[in-house]
């Protein structure tokens, strides 16, 4: 490897390490509410710079360009229908998680259910979190790291999977203490930087990658090339062949986006840390608009690379990497391999930071020490921070055998998106169904879509029907059975949402002009595409 690469990758992640430390010397990291929630201090540029950062993991670089290279543009449902649901989260979700003034979702099940809600929750969240979120992460990273710095060659080890094992270890360890030691605003900052590095990174691969494609003659002509030559390719509408078939955006992709940035704990908690409900809401909102440039840093790159690498043989998987190794120059290549570190490291703490705040706050204060002193609860975060950061470096390499990493992540995530989607949307739309009914529907639904997709006879029902379809019908009727036990068995008194003061709530008075633009936007991208 170039040594003008080395040192600039050592040079920008070294930059982005020494500007946080910085920023966050002063910081209390010793009590939760600093290290949890970095003081409910957080303003809209943080916010929003620290959820595209952790959405942006090479999980999406690697995994989203991969489905590109065989798909083409369709799969950018990922990312434009994503602004539907940040929406949503502005306009509805927002505002009730900050009313109740909760660190986890799960803490908000027990005020709206009871505390045996709140256990499941948890148990869910970080069982998914140790088994699937962590590993995909640190194998993804592994990924990409090997093709953009060509480990191989640089560190001289032919094993593929020896190689794999130890960039996981390496990457994994740096995240581990990136995350257990700084807490929420640091991982904030950090994610902030490396933010801006990867959406300047990522459409500098672009402008080489298109230039590449027509020998030098510029962008447009490289654009034009692959439109002449692969026209299917630069179709908005996915067929019933593709991964994300058209149909399937009202159903199963709208409502994993749902989950993702409405309900997930590894998201949305540095929306908890809002300095007030308006700062919040206009984080979540330019999160939204920053998206929609998704498609040309997270798809546009692998239709390029299908277009340069589609006769060799080359794993999907594989493109991006590859694509990013043969068009930058050399400074350009450590840049962005530095944004690509963050990119990992962001993902990798910030899923690493809210598993430890779950296991914390909500099993060990809650549950085992109820008189745990606030050093105590961070202490132990930390340790459960490095299980879980083991059991992950454990996992990662076996992800090795799945075709295509992004499809593989998706499926798998339903298992528990839906159930815990369900719960919550019931839990805050309904006064009265009881805490047995989300008990049921949490345990239920896990156990329906696990039989499904790992029973093989049940799993052709749901390739019959399509597995984002499938899940739509399994939301439904959950929520359905929620409901009817409200009406059979409803609890005793309403539950009525207590606003708890912990920030201003009043909201940005350009919520709903911004968010009917955003969905202005999302439809007329769609319709340019559609052919």
């Amino acid at each position: 490897m170039n040594a003008l690469t080395l040192s600039s990758f050592v040079f920008f992640t070294g930059l982005v390490a020494v500007i946080t430390w910085w920023l966050t010397r002063r910081d209390d990291t010793q009590h939760s509410a600093g290290y949890f929630l970095a003081g409910r201090s957080l303003t809209f540029p943080i916010i929003a710079g620290s959820l595209l950062m952790t959405n942006l993991s090479t999980e999406q670089m690697v995994g989203l360009n991969g489905a590109a290279f065989t798909d083409g543009l369709s799969v950018m449902a990922w990312e434009v229908v994503a602004v539907v649901s940040l929406v949503a989260m502005a306009m509805f979700f927002l505002p009730r998680f900050l009313k109740s003034g909760i660190t986890t979702l799960p803490e908000l099940l027990a005020l709206r259910f009871d505390r045996t809600t709140q256990l499941l929750a948890n148990m869910i969240f970080m069982l998914a979190y140790a088994i699937i979120l962590l590993p995909s992460i640190l194998y993804s990273g592994a990924l990409g790291l090997m093709g953009v710095l060509d480990l191989r060659a640089l560190t001289g080890i032919d094993s593929q999977m020896v190689l794999l094992t130890g960039t996981v270890i390496v990457v994994g360890i740096a995240g581990a203490i990136y995350a257990l030691f700084g807490g929420l605003r640091s991982i904030a900052i950090s994610d902030t930087l490396n933010g801006i590095g990867l959406l300047i990174g990522g459409m500098i691969i672009v402008y080489f990658g298109l230039d590449r494609v027509s020998d030098g003659n510029g962008i447009l002509a490289g654009w034009d090339i692959i439109r002449e030559t692969h026209p299917e390719k630069l179709n908005s509408l996915g067929s019933d062949d593709q991964s994300v078939p058209i149909s399937t955006l009202f159903t199963g992709v709208l409502l994993l986006n749902m989950f993702y940035w409405c309900t997930n704990q590894q998201i949305i908690q540095r929306t908890f840390a809002a300095k007030t409900l308006a700062e919040g809401q206009k984080g979540v909102l330019l999160t939204g608009t920053l998206k929609l440039l998704g498609p040309l840093y997270l798809v546009l790159p692998g239709i390029i690379a299908f277009q340069l690498y589609s006769g060799d043989g080359i794993k999907a998987d594989a493109a991006y990497g590859r694509l990013v190794f043969d068009v930058l120059p050399a400074p350009l290549t450590g840049f962005f391999a530095a944004a690509m570190v963050g990119a990992i490291l962001s993902s990798f703490n910030s899923a690493l930071n809210s598993t430890a705040t779950l296991f914390s706050l909500d099993v060990y204060k809650a549950r085992i020490n109820r008189d745990a002193t606030d050093a105590q609860v961070v202490k132990i975060s930390k340790w459960a921070g490095w299980i879980m950061a083991a059991s992950a470096m454990v996992i990662a390499p076996l992800l090795a055998t799945q075709e295509s990493l992004f499809v593989y992540v998706q499926k798998v995530n339903s298992i528990y998106y839906i159930p815990l989607l369900s719960v919550i949307v019931v839990g805050l739309i309904s006064k009265r169904v009881p805490a047995i009914a989300a008990n049921l529907a949490l345990v239920l639904g896990c156990l329906i879509i696990g039989l499904f997709y790992f029973v093989p006879s049940l799993a052709d029902m749901v390739e019959a029907v399509h597995n984002f379809h499938f899940i739509a019908i399994v939301l439904v009727v959950l929520i359905a059975m929620m409901m009817v036990i409200g009406k059979l068995a409803p609890r005793a008194e309403p539950w009525i949402q207590k606003d708890v003061g912990a920030i201003d709530m009043t909201p940005w008075a350009g919520t709903r002009v911004a968010s009917v633009v955003l969905l202005i936007l999302v439809m007329a991208i769609y319709l340019a595409f559609a052919g």
